[in-house]
């Protein structure tokens, strides 16, 4: 399973990192961006984000990250098999 944030969509709630800490980070920005252990999926950490920055999540967070998806209010993340 793999999983991408749209920024343009985040609204900034934080609640997929409450959630999913393994899977997803806030950064000074305001805005979550999804992570690959310590690689961070964002441009000023220089990584592709958004579509281009799909990241696999990790071996028995599927049902937290699909939570997470569930739970946000900007309904910014996206899951791929």
């Amino acid at each position: 399973m793999k999983v991408w944030i749209d920024q343009d969509l985040c609204t900034g709630d934080g609640l997929c990192e409450e959630i999913a800490p393994d899977v997803f980070v806030m950064l000074d920005d305001g805005l979550a961006y999804v992570r690959e252990g310590e690689k961070i999926f964002a441009a000023e950490a220089g990584n592709p984000q958004g579509a281009d920055g799909l990241a696999v999540v990790p071996e028995g967070q599927e049902d937290v990250t699909v939570e997470s998806a569930e739970e946000c209010p900007g309904e910014c993340i996206f899951i791929e098999p």
